[in-house]
């Protein structure tokens, strides 16, 4: 007779973590104009005209703003984009971004 040695099969379960979030910042500055923050808004974050004007007149009296939240690489994409746009009409427009807690 044989023995045999049985072992007991084992699962492994894969567990995927969600990726860290990022917010985009909007940095309040007295040059660049209202209108042209809305616009950037508008155009980079596809945010209504009431929505935009929200979030300047928010950065305006508070300093900054949060304007999004995304994972970092489309976060960093769209605060450069933005603040790109700005700089190419010569304001000193600035979207930065940082780790969400």
């Amino acid at each position: 007779m044989i023995d045999t040695v049985v072992k007991p099969k084992t699962r492994v379960k894969t567990t995927t973590e969600r990726p860290r979030l990022h917010k985009v910042i909007l940095v309040n500055d007295d040059f660049t104009p209202r209108e042209f923050v809305v616009t950037v808004l508008k155009a980079e974050f596809r945010m209504t005209e009431d929505q935009a004007h929200k979030v300047m007149i928010t950065a305006h009296r508070r300093g900054v703003c949060v304007v999004a939240v995304f994972t970092k690489d489309v976060a960093e994409t769209k605060a450069t984009r933005a603040t790109d746009a700005g700089r190419a009409k010569g304001y000193p427009l600035l979207f930065t971004t940082e780790p969400e807690e």
